[in-house]
């Protein structure tokens, strides 16, 4: 789903589901002042109400095709830039091999910081329209202070159908379809999604650069664009209307980032990071062959992090996304 999100096919007629604020982007940019989609929620009763979404696209996983032989094959024996400049070639000679049309998109997803490489192959889907959402109030009932920390007993769904180039319905042979009864207490339930990531595999001398730079100075600039937003709504409602989704963006990014550093800073949590790391290379050192193979991964990338520090703000500047809100 654009900007991330992941979403469902749930009918043969297109009909995905998603998160309610995973649509907000569509549903702000179909509003008005006179209609604000946002507060009142919107529902259309024929598909011929069903709204456009003027810059969505939709991406349906058909296919995935575990490219890690490849992938270490052409980087085998290189470090350092050879290695990355290596493994991005591998990357987008196997993208553009599979991306054989415009109605298609390939990634290559790393998993496990580089341990596993898995090619995705997406069909593009660009006319998607609006079938359903709820206000606002419902939708994100409980709030900034329930997200994340507590369950939200609330309607945190938007319904959007994808179109074909004939103007029709997309079929979907493949979807998920709904219970009549639900789940039932002590069934087996799977939550699928689009693989994200975690920094349990970090190094410590990673997670002391996110410790003393990389979050600090997130929630600084975080804060910062919290206050303008907020100061921009006091001009007037219309002013409050546009820049909502972009404050709801701020806040959910400031209230994330502020429990990551907490916890890093912790000097017990931190204290169990570093004994962990120190086991694990306790054992790698004590194999002659992984010792010649990993043994010298920590002190590589400690070194990395010291030439990040040194760059960090020509290279966030240029290429880190600072010109951006967020």
């Amino acid at each position: 789903f654009g900007g991330g999100c992941s979403a469902s096919f749930v009918s043969p007629e297109g009909l995905v589901m998603t998160n309610h604020h995973c649509a907000r982007g569509c549903i702000q940019q179909l509003s008005t002042a006179k209609k604000d989609f946002i507060s009142a929620g919107f529902y259309a009763k024929t598909q011929a109400e069903e709204l456009q979404c003027p810059a969505l696209e939709i991406n349906q996983l058909l296919e995935i095709t575990d490219v890690t032989e490849q992938l270490n094959a052409a980087t085998q024996g290189l470090t350092g830039k050879a290695y990355a400049d290596g493994l991005k070639a591998e990357m987008a000679k196997l993208e553009k091999a599979c991306t054989t049309s415009e109605q298609l998109r390939c990634d290559v997803v790393t998993l496990y910081q580089g341990g596993k490489y898995n090619l995705y192959k997406y069909q593009r889907h660009q006319d998607v329209r609006l079938v359903f959402a709820p206000e606002q109030a419902i939708a994100f009932f409980g709030g900034d202070p329930d997200n994340f920390e507590f369950p939200r007993y609330d309607l945190d769904v938007s319904f959007l159908r994808v179109y074909g180039a004939d103007g029709k319905p997309a079929k979907a042979a493949h979807y998920f379809k709904w219970s009549e009864h639900g789940a039932k207490e002590g069934e087996v339930t799977f939550i699928s999604g689009h693989p994200g990531r975690t920094s349990r595999g970090l190094t410590t001398s990673q997670l002391e650069m996110l410790r003393d730079v990389t979050l600090p100075k997130t929630l600084f600039r975080l804060s910062e664009l919290r206050g303008q937003l907020t100061e921009y709504q006091t001009l007037g409602a219309e002013q409050k209307r546009t820049s909502m989704n972009l404050l709801f963006g701020v806040e959910n990014g400031l209230k994330a980032n502020k429990g990551k550093l907490e916890q890093l800073a912790d000097k017990g949590f931190f204290a169990q990071k570093v004994a962990a790391e120190q086991e694990l290379r306790t054992k790698v050192n004590a194999d002659p062959k992984m010792k010649a193979k990993y043994g010298g991964a920590w002190d590589e990338i400690a070194r990395a992090q010291q030439t990040y520090r040194d760059l960090r703000k020509e290279y966030e500047s240029m290429e880190g996304g600072m010109g951006s809100p967020l």
